[in-house]
C-alpha cells in the first residue's frame, strides 16, 4: 500500500511543529504557564464544539422536517467533528486549527473555499460524480 506523499508530509510535520511550538511557548513562560493555556484552550473548543454541534442537529432536523436535504448541514456537523477531534490533541497548531474549524464565520469561508475547489476539479474533469 502507498502513503500520498501529502498525507506523509501532514502526519510528520504537525508534530515536528507542535513540539516546536510547545518547546519555544515553554521556554516563554514556562511549562506550567504553557499546559494551563492548552487546557484553556481544549475547554473552550470543547463548549464550542457541543454548541455548535447541538445548533446544526437542530438545523438538520429542521431541514428534515421540512422534507429538504440538509447537505450545508451535514458538512458544518462534519467540520465541527473535525474542529473536536483536532482539539483533543494537544498543541496550540492543532487546537488553532480545530477552533477555526468550530467557528461559524470560518467555517463558513471554508465551506466556500471547498466548494470552488470541487467545482474546479468538477470542471477540469478529475472528479466524477456517478448516480444509481
Amino acid at each position: 500500500m502507498r502513503i500520498p506523499a501529502t498525507l506523509f508530509l501532514l502526519f510528520a510535520l504537525v508534530p515536528i511543529i507542535e513540539i516546536w511550538l510547545l518547546i519555544k511557548t515553554g521556554r516563554v513562560i514556562g511549562a506550567l504557564p504553557t499546559v494551563a493555556i492548552l487546557l484553556v484552550i481544549s475547554m473552550t473548543g470543547a463548549y464550542l464544539a457541543r454548541s455548535q454541534g447541538f445548533k446544526v442537529i437542530g438545523a438538520i432536523r429542521d431541514e428534515l422536517a421540512a422534507g429538504r436535504m440538509p447537505g450545508a448541514h451535514i458538512l458544518d456537523g462534519a467540520m465541527i467533528l473535525v474542529g473536536a477531534v483536532l482539539l483533543l490533541t494537544p498543541g496550540f497548531f492543532t487546537d488553532f486549527i480545530g477552533l477555526l474549524f468550530l467557528i461559524p464565520a470560518t467555517r463558513t469561508f471554508l465551506k466556500r473555499w471547498l466548494r470552488a475547489r470541487l467545482e474546479q476539479k468538477l470542471m477540469r474533469g478529475e472528479v466524477l460524480i456517478i448516480r444509481r
